[in-house]
């Protein structure tokens, strides 16, 4: 299993968060809770994140909301590791982001569910957010921070995508990444608000081919049939960085989740525990995990997932799947193609 590493880590510092968005994980909170990792103990990790890893997502919750983001970030970046911040965008001031580009925050990603105030807040749950997050991107544009717009898609803003990719564009973002809606965590609430497996194939289409028309970075999170049409349509794979198109679910094969308690999982919507850094080394949960392991043979789906010719490089979501069935290993419930 030497050629499986965690290139992207995703870590939960906190639930503390401001907003409360109705697709998050999480029920957020409004202050730390004592169980959150200590500093020490985040660092403790970090180190065998940084021997074996590559990228580290520092989130939440709002990642703003712990004292000791800063110090976080410096060590991580210290130890070799790229580290980016994903953060509602509603905190920024002069003093933060210049705070954060010297700890070496390289990118951060800021989430925007409507290309207007009135869809953009109904979605967060907090009037003036969309007014807070223009307002935060201008202060990391004033002070030269890179940034990426997140966009989970549902019913609700599967029309105004087109004006979305727009307003990325000219607010300046290096890249756009979509996410499809998982009902797991909160997003349970929206499970009626998941669009048809049909929608999801035309706006995964939709986004393939607005790529040659924009100067920005796509990638689609969530959504693994992406790279199946990606291989239909004759698209390049590879690694660039950040914004890497490797394949679809990297979930126990290149990325993982780490919840602010210390339990890893494959993602942060497949509630399956491969293990908990209080007990076990990260190293040692990545390398032997059964649910890890378990991903990482194609020959284990079930299902047409099983039977399909592109579960090499989409594996169809095993979050959708577990919320659907229950077995995390069952044929994707989204998808239309017919092996």
């Amino acid at each position: 299993m030497k050629r499986f590493r965690p290139r992207l880590v995703a870590w939960e510092l906190t639930r503390a968060c401001n907003l409360t968005c109705k697709h998050c994980r999480a029920s957020s909170i409004k202050e730390p809770e004592k169980e959150e990792l200590s500093t020490e103990k985040i660092k403790e990790i970090t180190d065998e994140i940084a021997d074996i890893g590559n990228i580290l997502i520092l989130s939440g919750g709002e990642p703003l909301m712990r004292d000791d983001i800063y110090e976080i970030a410096d060590y991580a970046d210290k130890q070799g590791l790229r580290v980016v911040l994903a953060t509602n965008g509603t905190l920024f001031t002069d003093e933060n982001v210049k705070k954060l580009k010297d700890v070496g925050i390289q990118r951060v990603s800021i989430s925007i569910d409507g290309a207007t105030a009135e869809s953009h807040d109904e979605f967060r749950g907090v009037d003036g957010a969309f007014e807070d997050v223009m307002e935060g991107i201008e202060v990391l544009k004033r002070n030269e921070m890179p940034f990426q717009i997140n966009t989970t898609i549902t019913k609700k803003n599967v029309d105004q995508m087109e004006d979305i990719l727009t307003l990325s564009q000219d607010l300046g973002a290096v890249a756009l990444h979509i996410f499809l809606l998982v009902p797991t965590g909160r997003g349970e609430e929206l499970e009626d608000q998941e669009i048809t497996p049909q929608r999801y194939e035309e706006v995964l289409n939709w986004f393939y081919d607005k790529q040659d028309e924009v100067d920005m970075e796509f990638k689609a999170t969530c959504a693994p049939h992406y790279y199946r049409i990606m291989a239909q349509k004759g698209g390049e794979f590879g690694e660039k960085g950040l914004d890497a198109k490797t394949g679809g679910c990297l979930g126990g094969k290149a990325f993982c989740f780490i919840s602010r308690t210390g339990k890893v999982y494959p993602c942060g919507y497949l509630p399956v525990e491969a293990g908990d850094v209080t007990e076990n080394s990260f190293k040692d949960i990545w390398r032997e995990s059964e649910v890890f392991n378990n991903l990482r043979q194609p020959d284990r789906l079930k299902g047409k997932c099983g039977e399909c010719e592109y579960k090499l490089i989409c594996g169809g979501c095993r979050a959708r799947a577990y919320s659907e069935t229950g077995g995390y290993l069952e044929e994707e419930p989204y998808c239309i193609y017919q092996p």
